[in-house]
């Protein structure tokens, strides 16, 4: 508790705003159904304005993570968020597709400013024994609003479908307001251009090519993984949900925001525990097993009740996935916490672009397409961080035997 209190409360209004950074990302999926009867959009559609919010986050989150430890955590933090309401009304206000695009794709270059700049802020306060903790709580933040989102949209939507929208463009203006006047800059030891990383100087394909070969490699393919598969899930859940089991905006509504509070409180309560006892790479590989299970078996959920369980099963293992995978990138980062977390961003993003684009043109295949994707690739990364891990093993035996 003092961790979420100290500087001024500067962690709660971090998880703020995380929270509602990633709730706008979200409150288009129940919405999504009226807004193909309204405007004639189709599965591919609604995966490609999914992907164009990612594009975005992914072009900019290399180089806002720099800014953010060249210019200050709370500048970045405060234009993010200002960015992200005027998109949030404009989508509010489109009539037509393009505006849409042009919503999406501002949105996410907000996304893309506040997320690195929140974790490399919460590296700041927090000593390496509190950082799982501290990773924890900003994570569960960003995993409640990414999964609740549409849960809050589909609420608003009942008052109309464009409430959701206005609704958020407020909320998050609001809290860009509360943080340039209460947040403090954090306390944080300044490079300079002399110490500065030589990862600070390269285009956003010369970082991706660096990151390959850094230690916290697998940890970033790990998120990859999980912006791919969890976008496959939830682009297109709405629509699922309501050709599958007849659902409208309510009971999406009602299953993804159930699911996501108890995913919460499931991470809250086991992250810490799980990542002492056994640390964060068997918590990825087990989560990773979950989840990919989770995914295959809402297909033959018939029942109200047991499609809620799968998916709080799910929205779990995802939420406990997400901060082991931050934890462990944030604890071999050293000073160049706003870099990697740029990184981490990054390639969430190009996941959730890869998944989201792909569960579109699936889903109009076939409605069942998208979970069997993604469930098998969930699975399919534990096998193979398996046989990677078992390798490397294999070798230090080897060579601890030579020598």
């Amino acid at each position: 508790m003092e961790l979420l209190f100290r500087n001024k409360g500067a962690m709660i209004l971090l998880m703020l705003n995380i929270f509602l950074s990633m709730a706008a990302f979200g409150l288009v999926v129940p919405v999504m159904p009226s807004f193909i009867a309204m405007l004639g959009l189709d599965g591919t559609t609604v995966g490609l304005l999914t992907a164009a919010f990612a594009v975005t986050q992914l072009i900019f989150s290399p180089f806002a993570g720099k800014l953010s430890d060249l210019l200050g955590r709370k500048k970045l933090i405060v234009v993010g968020l200002l960015i992200l309401a005027a998109s949030e009304a404009i989508f509010g206000l489109s009539n037509s597709v393009v505006w849409l695009y042009v919503s999406r794709l501002l949105g996410g270059i907000g996304v893309a400013m506040v997320m690195p700049a929140v974790m490399a802020f919460t590296s700041d306060i927090t000593t390496e024994d509190e950082r799982a903790k501290g990773m924890g709580l900003v994570s569960a933040a960003m995993s409640t609003g990414f999964i609740i989102g549409p849960g809050i949209g589909g609420f608003l939507a009942e008052y109309g479908t464009r409430v959701p929208f206005y609704t958020a463009a407020i909320a998050v203006a609001f809290a860009a307001i509360l943080t340039l006047l209460v947040l403090p800059e954090p306390q944080r030891i300044k490079s300079t251009p002399a110490s500065e990383p030589k990862t600070t100087k390269q285009s956003i394909a010369q970082q991706f090519i660096s990151s390959m070969k850094a230690p916290y490699f697998l940890a970033l393919i790990v998120l990859l993984v999980l912006g791919f598969a969890l976008s496959n899930f939830e682009t297109v859940f709405g629509l699922f949900l309501d050709v599958k089991h007849n659902s409208g905006p309510k009971d999406i509504a009602l299953i993804m925001t159930v699911g996501a509070i108890a995913g919460v409180i499931i991470q809250i309560g086991l992250l810490d525990l799980l990542v002492k006892k056994v640390g964060e790479m068997k918590v990825i590989y087990l989560s990773l097993v979950v989840a990919g299970v989770g995914i295959l078996g809402i297909l033959f959920v018939k029942s109200f009740w047991l499609l809620l369980v799968v998916t709080i099963i799910i929205f779990a293992a995802c939420d406990l996935l997400r901060p082991a995978a931050g934890t462990f990138l944030s604890k071999l980062a050293g000073e160049d916490q706003g870099y990697v977390a740029g990184l981490n961003s990054a390639y969430t993003s190009l996941g959730t672009i890869l998944g989201s684009s792909l569960a579109g043109m699936l889903y109009d295949v076939n409605l069942v397409l998208p979970y069997i994707v993604a469930g098998f690739t969930l699975v399919g990364c534990y096998v193979i961080l398996t046989l990677v891990q078992a390798r490397s093993n294999s070798k230090s035996k080897l060579a601890e035997a030579k020598s």
